[in-house]
């Protein structure tokens, strides 16, 4: 009988989550519609794995890499514009369309050929849809069975540190390798953090690997292309400009906390 090392290894329980916290089965609603969390499918009388457990057993490297059950469901018909309406600002809302637009595009490439070249780089302030958009095209590219790693860049920070300090099933190469050559990469919140030399190099080498080999890359940040290299260096921002187009995305109020006030009915009627 497998123990739980190996069952989480090869993807095979659908109910635990390898990110988030979450280590309870699930009862909050289905997260893969093709199997319905089963974990297979039927072709006719025949039972197969579902792609869904290739995406586990990926994420299973890291502990934090499966996005937060809020993201899960994001979806492009969701994505708003009216959050981006501004009277003093009509850029607020063409830069969203601009950016809605090429993370479709983006998507379309992607399903053409998982080699799809330029990646994104969402910037703009906090609360401005950057993680929403990113979350979208992971889900998008996840239900055509496409391997996609979403990982928020602190938190792969602390688990690359991590492996330095414990006796876990996989090494800093291990993960290092995984973000560098899985096919489509998601690099949420790429702010302004404490970086060390040691945790630019990181960075740069998944970053610089992922260019010379052309693989798609989707990355938000908070960063002004200025602060960027004062926080990442000259040699990564140069690199992450020469692999992505760069969109910016604004608006005159956060929109988390916009939807709060709606579902509070604390905004004006």
């Amino acid at each position: 009988m497998k123990n739980i090392r190996e069952i989480l290894r090869e993807g095979v329980d659908t109910r635990l989550g390898a990110g988030s916290g979450d280590k309870e089965p699930s009862s909050r609603g289905v997260v893969c519609q093709l199997c319905q969390d089963r974990g297979i499918v039927l072709e006719g009388e025949v039972a197969k794995p579902c792609t869904c457990m290739q995406q586990k057993k990926l994420e299973n490297r890291f502990r934090y890499a499966r996005m937060a059950r809020s993201l899960m469901h994001c979806r492009f018909e969701q994505f708003n514009f009216e959050y981006y309406d501004s009277i003093a600002n009509p850029s607020h809302r063409a830069n969203a369309h601009k950016a809605y637009a090429a993370a479709r595009e983006f998507v379309e490439n992607c399903e053409a050929r998982e080699s799809a070249g330029l990646g994104l780089l969402f910037i703009g302030p906090v609360g401005s849809g950057k993680t929403f958009l990113a979350a979208c095209i992971a889900n998008a590219l996840i239900e055509r069975d496409k391997r996609v790693l979403f990982l928020v860049v602190p938190d792969l920070l602390d688990e690359l540190r991590a492996t330095f300090s414990n006796k876990g099933e996989f090494s800093e190469i291990d993960l290092l390798d995984t973000a560098r050559e899985i096919p489509i990469l998601v690099l949420d919140d790429l702010g302004a953090h404490n970086y060390t030399e040691w945790t630019r190099n990181r960075i740069y080498s998944i970053i610089n690997f992922r260019l010379n080999q052309q693989l798609p890359t989707v990355i938000t940040s908070n960063l002004s292309l200025e602060d960027m290299e004062n926080y990442l260096g000259d040699r990564t921002t140069s690199r992450l400009l020469q692999m992505s187009r760069v969109f910016r995305l604004t608006c005159d109020q956060d929109i988390r906390l916009r939807k709060y006030q709606e579902r509070e009915g604390l905004t004006k009627s």
